[in-house]
């Protein structure tokens, strides 16, 4: 496929982002871009966190993962919606009656000052990790399929890809990120969809057929009983449901989405319906996963995990399909990255400088807010090129991993603010952050001395709470 027209496609879409972000962002402020002045409306929302939830990383880390780990993924994704749940009729009831703004507040009320700002934090740091490796990985693919053919250094592409997100949410934050989310989501998942059904026609097999092909092959087992190994799924499952509860239930990207609805049990809705809705996207991406191998086996594709839909859909399937990939692949990019980086900057400004308490005047904290947005933008640079330097084959796996040491304290925390009445020393609480997931790092490195043949997989993010609300009950008050 020419790199030319693929290019010209990129700006075109790219085009058509801008337009929206001007249409929606005209007579915005500071209450617009950090919760969209409360008016989003709910199916919008609900319909682009798909996007958000899903990212680069699932689009292509999942279907690719499939001839190792099977269908195991499914397993994750049933806790999802079992999280997503809790959310509905557990956090988000507490965050509309604090009419919080964000939901590290809540810390601040229930714990203290030094408890809020080490929740905001911890979210930053894990935002910012999370974030950047998905866009690492898009970035990365573009690279190698597009731009190292026209000359162009990674450095480059990552620049300018930044200044994109930064162009269209620079003004209208989440009021615009709500419409282009479901724009590129919409995109997403057309290009899923379009792909399966060519490699479908492709190799003559109808959907049943093709499941019976993928079944002779090992990659439609969906449950692992081997209580041992690191995909049992019990531990898949429970896994699930945490990282749900933490990545979106405690996360100011996913809540900040959410909050901008008006009415509680929109919210509820929300993201009820994300959960079930999730459960059949992911399904599709693991059957278009069965596809691609099948695929790549008659056409002797040599490439696997994150190289192997990147691979088939730009050399070894015609041009038009070539071009619906990198549509769905740069739409999967920017709802993880436009997302999470309005958020970070709503978490820096309102939670670490106190931007609201700030006796300055409107416009002076719209320039304030501005000028973190591109300090963030900074980060994300810094970061993609630490993860470029890092070349991990399998990014799903490397993202959960990092989450499981980043969000373990803030799933700590909450978890001790609601289901305890106890306050804490305050003061002790950031050592208590730190300890948890240093404590739960030796505890994964030397868990086959510890445990022997028993795996532990992602539930080490549960471990990592646990360790963090056993340190705030050691430091309670009597």
């Amino acid at each position: 496929m020419n790199p030319y027209v693929l290019l010209s496609i990129i700006i075109a879409y790219f085009a058509i982002l801008l337009w929206v972000a001007y249409r929606t962002g005209k007579g915005s402020n500071n209450e617009s871009f950090f919760i969209g002045n409360r008016k989003s409306n709910w199916m919008l929302v609900a319909f682009g966190m798909i996007g958000t939830s899903l990212s680069g990383v699932t689009f292509v880390s999942v279907p690719g993962a499939v001839g190792a780990d099977k269908f195991h993924y499914l397993q994750i994704t049933i806790g999802y919606l079992i999280g997503y749940i809790i959310i509905a009729y557990v956090l988000l009831p507490l965050y509309y009656r604090l009419k919080l703004t964000s939901i590290y507040g809540y810390l601040q009320e229930r714990m203290g000052q030094v408890s809020y700002k080490s929740g905001a934090w911890i979210f930053i740091v894990s935002r910012l990790v999370g974030a950047t490796a998905r866009l690492y990985l898009v970035v990365n693919i573009l690279q190698f399929s597009i731009l190292d053919s026209l000359g162009v250094p990674f450095i480059v592409t990552t620049l300018v890809i930044l200044a994109m997100i930064i162009l269209y949410t620079y003004e209208g934050g989440v009021k615009t990120i709500v419409w282009t989310d479901t724009l590129q989501t919409t995109c997403m998942l057309l290009g899923l969809i379009i792909c399966s059904v060519y490699m479908l026609n492709h190799l003559d097999l109808g959907f049943f057929e093709s499941l019976t092909a993928m079944d002779r092959l090992g990659y439609t087992e969906v449950f692992n009983t081997d209580v041992d190994s690191k995909a049992f799924f019990f531990k898949q499952i429970l896994a699930g449901a945490f990282i749900t509860i933490t990545m979106t239930g405690i996360d100011q990207e996913m809540m900040q989405k959410s909050l901008s609805v008006t009415r509680l049990k929109d919210s509820q809705k929300n993201m009820v319906t994300l959960g079930f809705v999730l459960v059949g996207v992911i399904s599709l991406f693991l059957f278009m996963g069965g596809l691609l191998h099948l695929y790549g086996a008659t056409e002797n594709v040599v490439s696997s995990g994150d190289q192997l839909f990147p691979d088939i859909a730009l050399n070894h399937l015609p041009p038009f399909i070539s071009i619906i990939f990198i549509i769905a692949l740069i739409s999967a990019l920017f709802p993880s990255a436009d997302g999470a980086m309005t958020a970070l900057t709503s978490s820096l400004c309102i939670d670490i400088f106190g931007l609201k308490e700030k006796k300055i005047s409107q416009k002076e904290q719209e320039k304030f807010r501005k000028r973190i947005h591109l300090i963030v933008a900074f980060a994300f640079l810094v970061m993609v090129i630490i993860f470029k330097l890092i070349n991990d084959n399998s990014m799903i796996g490397l993202i959960l991993k990092l989450a499981g040491f980043t969000y373990g304290p803030l799933l700590g925390l909450f978890a001790f603010g609601i289901f305890t009445k106890y306050k804490v020393q305050d003061k002790l609480v950031p050592y208590v952050c730190i300890a948890a997931p240093v404590i739960s790092y030796f505890i994964d490195k030397f868990q086959e001395n510890m445990f022997g043949d028993f795996k532990i997989g992602l539930e080490l993010l549960i471990i990592n709470g646990l360790l963090t609300f056993i340190g705030l009950w050691l430091i309670r008050k009597k």
